[in-house]
């Protein structure tokens, strides 16, 4: 009896089993096809800016232009490989990248290393002055005039120096330094170990995760940004520090005006214009994509170690 009994059991539990089994093949289906829509979502618009970079002018004026060109054409390309402006361009948004990275990614880890220190005089303060700085800001108009005080209207510094630091990524980079034991500080000083050797012996090392993410952060943020280049940079002798965010918006200003408008600034015909500007915005775009996978295994690392703590 006893005998059959288990035989029961253990047909019902492979009978439940195969049910959850079941639902997660389904679940995972389900996820899956939810994974691929929101994969399409983001890769498609891509595909078509491709596509139309690709095509003859014609066929974008006509609108038959969806995700396979038409009218196959490399003038827009070969138009932003030639033509000075572009490539000096997209060499100075690498450099300008590069620099506001390295800038940037120093002053948060010199921001942040000292605020670990629970001995730190006025450092209750300073932390609340550092957050109280990302909440209130004085705004567009003062910044203007304090970088117009400054004499940076119109100078690469004004691309650089006002947005060289970001609070919240010092928060993140405080918290991930919070993170690490206590224990290996203090083997450091016993060793006689200074503050900034400790730094870069150890706390450096162990924030690679960190260090790349925030680089990322600030990468991204100085290479699609054009808002500071369009207000800070007006002169026509400022067109040189010109982003390529910022040369892709007057490409897409100038292909609303007339014909003779846009070759008087510098550009070409309403349709010519059109396909320079999706070739633009694959310079533009590729660049910083490729960046992404090399720092991909840091990225979630980077992000959640540094939450840990607050």
């Amino acid at each position: 009896m006893s005998t059959v009994h288990s035989v029961h059991h253990a047909s019902k539990r492979m009978h439940d089993g195969m049910i959850k089994s079941t639902k997660t093949r389904v679940g995972d289906l389900v996820i899956a096809a939810v994974c691929f829509i929101l994969m399409l979502v983001c890769l498609l618009p891509m595909v078509h800016v491709l596509a139309a970079s690709l095509s003859s002018a014609d066929s974008l004026i006509k609108n038959e232009v969806f995700l396979w060109p038409k009218g196959w054409n490399l003038e827009a390309y070969r138009t932003v490989l030639t033509t000075e402006k572009y490539v000096t361009s997209l060499g100075w948004t690498v450099i300008l990248t590069v620099i506001c990275t390295l800038l940037s990614i120093t002053l948060t880890i010199c921001c942040a290393y000292p605020l670990t220190y629970s001995n730190l005089r006025g450092g209750k303060l300073i932390n609340f002055i550092i957050i109280f700085t990302m909440y209130f800001s004085a705004g567009t108009i003062p910044s203007y005039l304090l970088l117009s005080k400054l004499r940076m209207l119109d100078t690469p510094y004004a691309l650089i120096i006002p947005n060289c630091i970001s609070v919240f990524n010092v928060i993140i980079m405080r918290s991930f330094f919070y993170s690490v034991p206590d224990s290996l500080k203090e083997a450091a000083e016993i060793d006689g170990a200074g503050p900034i050797r400790v730094l870069i012996r150890v706390y450096l090392p162990l924030s690679l995760p960190v260090i790349a993410t925030l680089s990322l952060f600030y990468a991204v943020g100085r290479w699609n940004g054009f808002s500071d280049a369009l207000m800070y940079l007006k002169s026509s002798e400022s067109r040189v520090y010109w982003p390529i965010q910022l040369l892709l918006y007057n490409i897409i200003r100038a292909a609303t005006q007339t014909s003779e408008q846009a070759t008087q600034e510098g550009f070409f015909d309403a349709g010519v214009s059109k396909t320079i500007q999706m070739a633009t915005v694959m310079f533009a775009t590729v660049p910083i994509l490729l960046v992404y996978p090399w720092l991909q295994r840091y990225f979630v690392t980077g992000v959640t170690i540094g939450a840990v703590k607050g």
